[in-house]
């Protein structure tokens, strides 16, 4: 980036070409950051919905740290993430078999956040 292009040997066509390929850029890179500002916030508020729900212990126990849904003895169990350690549900998680560990959705949305 800042690098500077010589379109001089261009025609119009090709030149304009260009402009419009490096326009397309640059609407993908503003829609991109976007769109990662929007993940930011939403995984900042479930990190603060969890940081009041936790202080519950009641809560913890008996109720999923994502969707709030009651665990139930065989129909929704409860299931530890390994990264958070929060009790979650079944369907807020998923099994990560090279770490042995169920992982919820929230902190797979955190290990892919490239910010």
């Amino acid at each position: 980036m800042g690098r500077k292009l010589d379109l001089s040997g261009l025609t119009d066509d090709e030149t304009e070409h260009v402009l419009q390929v490096v326009q397309r850029d640059f609407n993908l890179r503003k829609k991109e950051e976007e769109r990662l500002s929007e993940l930011k916030q939403k995984l900042d508020e479930e990190g603060s919905k969890c940081s009041i729900l936790s202080k519950h212990q009641q809560f913890v126990e008996h109720c999923c740290m994502r969707c709030c849904s009651p665990f139930t003895f065989l129909v929704n169990t409860k299931r530890q993430c390994g990264d958070c350690k929060f009790n979650v549900c079944k369907s807020c998680c998923s099994y990560q078999k090279h770490e042995k560990a169920w992982v919820c959705c929230v902190c797979q949305q955190a290990r892919r956040k490239p910010f």
